[in-house]
């Protein structure tokens, strides 16, 4: 593996090197602030200082190149738009042809200046984090505060290329005002969303919004997904392979994703009235639903790993389960045992192929195609999240066919059942395992590339490529300028993984850990709750939850569309905590009686708010986590992917705890926990919010 320095240098465009972040020297001034500090040569404080000194030159070094470059481009554009003017008068095809090419000159050129800002921008980054690791100060906290909003700030310069929006945007006008409109006179800024052909455009926009991580709804959809993308950008573009991608596999797996969801959550509205039924207090549910999420902790490890060899027989073998599963799940109401129910909820939770799925669309699933994919996963999720208690809502029907009874508890299990079967059925027959590559790691690696994009709910196994903008370095003490081969292996254990948490990385779990237990707890309990409360039926219940699934589409079309293009994603994390600590706090039994608007207002802003934060949760995961942990089977998402789980095991079982106090206290006993760890992942953003600029 080769070190960062080193692979910022590869990258570099020769001409400008004397012009880029001098992260060699930066490098060896650390490490001698952290020798003469031990030594008592020096103290923190005159560290801090000269560091700054020279952090504030480096910056205005690559600020004053890149303003120079910045005119020199605008004067181009000046001189070809006077070209165009005159093309107006008297239209030449020719001419207008040579024009375009030179407009597209002009992009190439503009698109290798926002690739010098943008490894710039990593190199800064990454040298704050390791002056903080290695001299155990908050560094980055003070140089952010102090010179992020300055009016003379240059920081902004190269975190978000101010002024280069300018030139990007006369670019795209003028290449989109030279393309053949078939007539009519369209401007970008008349029709916005009209789609651009050139690839030139194409190629800046994308590397324009990479820099100043602005989003649309696809990408903010697909960052659910947690696919940490290739931050140390290259100019060349690298044609992706479609050898391995097949588009019916890629189905199967969406399919394999939104049966599962639809499994997890199509018992929810009628799991207190089973549990019930073989003698078991209601609030037991919390048991039988978390059992799922129980399994699953250990299936996300052993089918990841699996998959490293093979896609075709996890999703076998995961199929094959899910039914087993399911049929003990519908089989316990006859004979009358609680044990064969949990039985089948953990071979369900066994059967658990999310890991699969993530891995299949990150190593088989072209870069071009990849976002579209992402999406695809987490809207499969969504639908099957809000599908699940739909069609328990449906099953309202009772009846025995020879010594099986088929009823509102038993058909959950009877119908996904049959699903899984059919599933099993069309994967053997279309399913084409994805050729694999007998002269590499067995770990499946990801080409550098210059695109693009990332992301998920719920993550097992990260889809995009490794972040080397979050590399950390992990050479120790050692003279030499790279690391040990040993050192940037990945994690080979979940303890060694944990190891290489920041503390950045660790409130970020803290905060997914969060959501997913406030989740859990109002999805849950609710039909426990809504019964005790309010009378409701299982219909009632379920057209609750499906309504809640069902936000999860439109929130992020808003948030991804226009609220993450106006505000920072740490500012919008921390407003969304925010908002979820209000939708615990309101759903609180203070007034007697407890109404239904209370429960249902409190209810939609808890769980919406919590699906904001989960996406800028996820994406700021992604940029502060080390790139040991992008890569084999335990890897961040895996890790994220246990901290959700966990969470959700963790508030089944104080559901079922609460109910030996009584239904009564349920609601705010269970809330309690919800609001202790919103309040603690606020105060803990609080302390690490500059590190995430």
């Amino acid at each position: 593996m080769v070190e960062f320095g080193k692979k910022l240098k590869e990258r570099q465009i020769q001409e400008w090197q004397g012009f880029y972040l001098n992260y060699k020297l930066m490098k060896k001034k650390v490490k001698q602030y952290t020798t003469q500090i031990e030594s008592g040569a020096l103290d923190h404080r005159n560290a801090l200082k000269d560091f700054s000194r020279m952090l504030d030159t480096q910056i205005e070094k690559i600020v004053l190149f890149m303003l120079e470059q910045q005119g020199l481009l605008a004067s181009r554009i000046s001189q070809l738009n006077k070209q165009q003017d005159s093309l107006q008068e008297e239209p030449d095809i020719s001419k207008i042809s040579d024009l375009r090419e030179a407009y597209r000159e002009v992009g190439r050129d503009l698109l290798k200046l926002l690739f010098f800002v943008e490894m710039n921008a990593i190199g800064l980054r990454k040298i704050l984090k390791k002056f903080d690791k290695r001299l155990r100060y908050k560094f980055t906290d003070y140089y952010v505060k102090t010179r992020a909003n300055h009016p003379y700030s240059q920081l902004q310069q190269v975190f978000k290329h101010v002024g280069l929006g300018a030139v990007v945007g006369a670019i795209s006008r003028n290449l989109g005002d030279l393309q053949d409109r078939q007539g009519s006179y369209l401007s970008i800024y008349d029709q916005p969303a009209l789609p651009l052909q050139d690839p030139v455009v194409d190629a800046i926009k994308a590397a324009s919004d990479r820099l100043t991580h602005s989003t649309h709804f696809l990408n903010f959809l697909a960052q659910h997904a947690f696919i940490m993308h290739e931050e140390l950008p290259s100019a060349a573009e690298e044609p992706p392979s479609e050898e391995r991608y097949h588009f019916m596999s890629l189905l199967l797996n969406l399919a394999s994703t939104f049966l599962y969801m639809i499994n997890t959550y199509i018992i929810v509205p009628t799991a207190d009235d089973y549990s019930m039924s073989l003698g078991a207090a209601p609030t037991v549910c919390g048991v039988i639903i978390g059992a799922m999420a129980i399994a699953q902790i250990f299936s996300s490890v052993y089918l990841s790993a699996w998959s490293n060899k093979s896609y075709f027989g996890p999703l076998v073998f995961s199929s094959l389960v899910l039914c087993a599963g399911n049929v003990m799940y519908a089989m316990a109401y006859d004979v009358n045992s609680i044990a064969v129910l949990l039985i089948g909820r953990l071979l369900c939770g066994l059967g658990s192929a999310r890991a699969v799925n993530r891995r299949y669309i990150s190593d088989c699933v072209p870069l071009n195609y990849r976002m579209q994919a992402s999406a695809g996963f987490v809207s499969a999720s969504a639908l099957g999240m809000a599908c699940g208690p739909a069609l328990a809502g449906l099953l309202q029907i009772k009846f025995k066919i020879y010594e099986i009874t088929f009823n509102q508890e038993t058909l959950p299990g009877w119908v996904m059942a049959v699903l899984w079967l059919l599933y099993l059925v069309l994967l053997w027959i279309t399913f084409r395992e994805p050729a694999r590559d007998t002269d590499v790691d067995p770990i499946p690696q990801e080409p550098n590339t210059e695109e693009q994009v990332s992301l998920e709910n719920g993550p097992a196994q990260p889809l995009l490529l490794k972040s080397i903008e979050n590399e950390e370095d992990e050479e120790g003490d050692e003279e030499s300028e790279e690391a040990s081969e040993e050192s940037r292996r990945p994690a080979n254990s979940l303890a060694s993984a944990y190891r290489l948490l920041t503390p950045s990385v660790k409130v970020q779990l803290l905060i997914y850990f969060m959501l997913k237990y406030a989740m859990e707890i109002l999805l849950s309990e609710s039909s426990v709750v809504t019964t005790y409360y309010f009378g409701w039926t299982t219909s009632t219940v379920s057209i609750f939850l499906a309504c809640l699934g069902l936000t999860v589409l439109p929130v992020n079309i808003v948030v991804g569309s226009y609220i993450s293009n106006m505000f920072e994603d740490r500012q919008i994390l921390m407003v969304s905590e925010i908002v979820v600590f209000l939708g615990i706090l309101f759903s609180f039994n203070f007034i007697v009686p407890y109404s239904v608007p209370q429960y249902v207002v409190a209810g939609l802003v808890m769980f919406v708010s919590a699906e904001v934060l989960e996406g800028v949760n996820l994406s700021l995961l992604s940029r502060v986590m080390s790139s040991r942990l992008s890569r084999g089977t335990y890897n961040g998402g895996l890790l994220s992917t246990e901290a959700g789980t966990l969470a959700r095991v963790v508030a089944d079982a104080t559901i079922t705890l609460a109910g030996f106090v009584g239904e009564s206290k349920l609601l705010n006993i269970t809330l309690l926990p919800s609001l202790v760890i919103c309040i603690a992942s606020i105060v803990a953003t609080s302390c690490t919010y500059n590190s995430l600029y």
